[in-house]
């Protein structure tokens, strides 16, 4: 938790208040509508009912309000602004954001119980399954880029993955689809005998599963693999779940 008004630094929350003199207003997420981190977020906070804000950022390189609300310390999304506080990750498997929402809303998506199944699966999906399904997306930006902030976002990628990458990814296609399924077949084998990851009800990794796959399949040019049915059949499951129909 990265900003409040409190005297002292760091704040912790011990009760769903995140300090004594939070603002409570309605709850904002400020994201790129097709990154998968951010449609994680997106879907805790659908799956809780409350209403929520949702703030679209540009890819002009201005991350300006980000810089501004974190004071100077994080430039990514997701972010979530509460009140006065300002929430972001600390690190690439913090979970920050989704532990900040999961407390203030009460939605048991971290018990204590599956602690150490959970960080071996949110790991497992961040490295193995986010690796393939944001170059997929990716190959097909103008779809979801403004014409304006298409060389940006080409600049952003090539400076991190190198020189043609998304041609790359898209000479690759079929292979990168093909590595996508079979890093699905645990979450498949899971899905045969239990209808969310780790029992009855979703937890963290069903919501950060679910944001990598609607990733993929957020430019409407990809189907879920057709020898993964368990996991089409959780997928419609769960995007359509509140946590009121959940306990």
């Amino acid at each position: 938790i990265k900003s409040c008004t409190c005297q002292s630094w760091p704040c912790v929350p011990t009760s769903l208040q995140s300090c004594s003199q939070a603002v409570f207003e309605m709850i904002e997420l400020i994201q790129f509508p097709w990154s998968p981190f951010c449609l994680v977020q997106r879907h805790i906070l659908r799956y809780s009912g409350v209403p929520f804000k949702i703030t679209n950022l540009k890819l002009t390189n201005d991350r300006s309000l980000i810089w501004k609300l974190t004071k100077e310390r994080y430039y990514g999304v997701p972010i979530v602004r509460d009140g006065r506080n300002v929430v972001f990750e600390t690190d690439d498997y913090s979970q920050v954001v989704a532990k900040y929402l999961d407390q203030k809303l009460k939605l048991a998506l971290f018990p204590p119980e599956l602690e150490g199944e959970q960080s071996i699966l949110w790991r497992y999906i961040e490295d193995e399954v986010e690796a393939r399904t944001f170059k997929l997306n990716d190959i097909y930006f103008r779809d979801f880029v403004v014409r304006a902030d298409q060389l940006p976002f080409i600049r952003h990628k090539e400076r991190k993955f190198g020189r043609g990458c998304i041609d790359q990814w898209a000479a690759s296609q079929q292979i990168l689809q093909a590595e996508l399924a079979e890093r699905l077949l645990p979450f498949e084998e899971m899905l045969t005998y239990r209808p969310f990851l780790l029992g009855d009800r979703p937890r963290f990794v069903d919501f950060e599963l679910l944001g990598m796959l609607d990733n993929f399949l957020y430019t409407g040019h990809y189907r879920l693999p057709r020898n993964r049915p368990q996991i089409a059949k959780w997928h419609r499951r769960i995007g359509q779940l509140e946590i009121k129909n959940a306990k």
